[in-house]
């Protein structure tokens, strides 16, 4: 599990949260790019499926003995749920959050509904990746500039 922009603050602005949905994305798809290099290295085949979602968490250590950070909440479980109802190789959103990637210039494709333990059904996303290095360059140059 990975999280962005856990740092509590008060009024964070809309841009700030585009800001670290973005950078999620990115490295979601940086850890696509690494697996298919170290694939292509060690003569394998593993695939990631990975699931987005943002908003609102609690964060915190627990544990008196072996204390750990761990997030939780709504935003947590569905992400979770993205994850596993997502499609292997791919990177799943929920509606909200393609909404927000597609502000950003991602190019966000609709899957469909999906079934979601204790949500319903949810309108889900497939975030395309950038398929040359210069479309990954001109793309995180408009994302970031």
């Amino acid at each position: 599990m990975a999280a962005a922009g856990l740092h509590q603050s008060r009024g964070r602005g809309n841009k700030q949260v585009l800001y670290y949905v973005g950078v999620l994305t990115e490295f979601a798809m940086a850890l696509q790019d690494k697996l298919e290099q170290i694939n292509k290295q060690a003569f394998n085949n593993f695939k990631l499926r990975i699931g987005i979602n943002h908003g609102p968490l609690v964060a915190g250590v627990i544990g008196a003995r072996k204390p750990q950070f761990d997030i939780w909440g709504n935003t947590v479980n569905v992400a979770s749920r993205m994850d596993s109802t997502g499609v292997i190789g791919e990177i799943q959103v929920t509606e909200e959050t393609g909404k927000v990637l597609t502000e950003l210039g991602f190019n966000c494709i609709r899957r469909g509904y999906v079934s979601v333990k204790g949500k319903g059904q949810l309108m889900t996303y497939i975030v395309q990746r950038p398929s040359t290095s210069v479309q990954k360059a001109a793309h995180l140059s408009a994302v970031y500039s």
